[in-house]
């Protein structure tokens, strides 16, 4: 699909058709309103009207798109294969478009984008951030935000920023609120302290209940050192092995078999 001039809402809709069936959620957005909650040395340089879009991967990605895409390749060794997969099913969907994705760095070491900000300004999922606790708990401690979505919790991913340059927004598209789904401070401050000091036991993907996480084999992937991941998928593509076969024995006289039937067969 190729940006042009037109309808942003049927732009949006081709990109849904695609991505979606695969595990993917879109949400579109204004470059202005991304803009305007970053210092200028972080901002897009798009004219403010211009249509974007977010582009998450749900728990269904996994099985959806990442195994069928190694399962293409034969379980080849790739450089980071999730971000592989997740380019190949964004450039099979779209063409002639700016597209960012989360794992790619400016020359200065920066991101291209910054993820949860996109998210959040879309209304795809609400940015908790240190600064939305009332009475801090943790002193001058640095403490990391963390998106939460309203249907998975923190069981999805903010994978790319689709930049539509030449297609343009006007009134129809108006700014959604994210949904507030951890709206206490109790809940954010249980939040924001799993996510920094525990993040590697997935509690704090719990905060809400979500309606779908992630499959055990996604968390065997995930849970499993990078340079062990091709062995472990390896084992998944074996095909089941057939159970014994049993054979009734005949007992006749050694003589009776053709000469070369006790032979060692290459």
């Amino acid at each position: 699909m190729a940006a042009s001039a037109g309808n942003a809402a049927s732009v949006t809709k081709q990109l849904e058709d695609c991505l979606s069936k695969l595990g993917f959620e879109v949400y579109p957005l204004k470059v202005g309103w991304y803009n305007h909650v970053l210092p200028p040395s972080l901002h897009l340089s798009y004219p403010e009207d211009t249509l974007a879009v977010v582009v998450l991967s749900t728990p269904s990605m996994f099985e959806q798109a990442f195994l069928p895409f190694m399962k293409e390749r034969g379980c080849q060794r790739l450089s980071d294969p999730i971000d592989q997969c997740v380019k190949h099913c964004v450039s099979s969907a779209v063409s002639q478009v700016d597209v960012k994705y989360d794992y790619e760095l400016l020359p200065n070491r920066k991101p291209k984008f910054l993820a949860q900000t996109a998210a959040h300004v879309s209304g795809a999922a609400f940015y908790y951030q240190q600064s939305d606790v009332t009475d801090q708990p943790w002193a001058e401690k640095k403490m990391f935000g963390v998106c939460v979505h309203p249907r998975f919790g923190g069981w999805f991913a903010i994978r790319a920023l689709l930049v539509f340059e030449g297609v343009t927004v006007g009134s129809e598209l108006e700014q959604p609120d994210p949904p507030d789904c951890v709206p206490s401070r109790e809940a954010r401050i249980r939040l924001l302290e799993a996510f920094n000091f525990h993040w590697q036991n997935w509690a704090y993907r719990d905060i809400v209940n979500p309606v779908q996480i992630y499959s055990q084999k996604q968390k065997d992937y995930f849970s499993t050192p990078p340079a062990q991941r091709f062995d472990l998928l390896n084992t998944w593509d074996q095909p089941p092995r057939s159970p014994p076969k049993f054979y009734h024995l005949f007992l006749v006289p050694v003589s009776t078999f053709p000469e070369n039937f006790m032979k060692i067969r290459p």
